[in-house]
């Protein structure tokens, strides 16, 4: 079974739906929430379902702490869950394509360095796009420029603000982020049942 790592930030209802989707996996679990921010919700959200969570600031990720207690409990899956910090390039190396991202985008509209939460959505109504939508992707030394494993869209309809699209591509998310997790672990697993290496 593969052990999955969350990283999360915010509120937590991706990681929410990830906990939910896995509980009662035979292909993996979700062993570890990993937070820089204590007071964020997913915190509270991971208490619930009886995940152990590992607090951390900017300095333990950039000095490779996070690394370490990942290697440890033996994560083979990293899943970034509203994580707003860039991953460091040894742990990208450590997990190549094993680390998976979720967009509020249809990349590479609206990607990069500080494109997060309603930043993007202001960005697509100020861009007047007809559409919008989310971008699941891999994750690379680079802000949201790993190879996309999925996208799915949404219109971008008339009077729309920041709140009311943002609430169209939770709905995306919801209902496909833990779908596309378990995809790719399966491809990764292989047809003849090959183990997901951890570092």
């Amino acid at each position: 079974m593969v052990r999955i790592a969350i990283l999360a930030s915010g509120s937590g209802t991706n990681a929410q739906r990830l906990m939910e989707h896995f509980s009662a996996s035979a292909l993996a679990e979700i062993a570890l929430i990993g937070c820089d921010k204590p007071e964020a919700g997913v915190v509270e959200r991971a208490w619930r379902m009886g995940v152990p969570t590992y607090l951390f600031d900017a300095a333990a990720l950039r000095q490779g702490e996070l690394q370490g207690e990942l290697e440890r409990a033996g994560i083979g899956l990293v899943v970034l869950a509203g994580f707003l910090r860039l991953i460091p390039v040894a742990m990208v190396q450590a997990w190549r394509d094993r680390i998976i991202n979720i967009h509020p985008s249809l990349l590479p509209r609206h990607g990069g360095k500080g494109m997060y939460g309603h930043r993007v959505h202001q960005a697509v109504l100020a861009a007047s796009d007809q559409e919008s939508g989310i971008t699941i992707h891999l994750v690379n030394e680079r802000y949201d420029e790993g190879r996309t494993l999925f996208q799915a869209c949404c219109p971008v309809l008339p009077g729309d603000t920041p709140d009311t699209l943002a609430q169209r591509i939770h709905g995306l998310e919801h209902a496909h982020y833990p779908a596309v997790v378990e995809q790719y672990l399966r491809e990764l697993a292989g047809e003849h049942g090959r183990k997901v290496r951890t570092p």
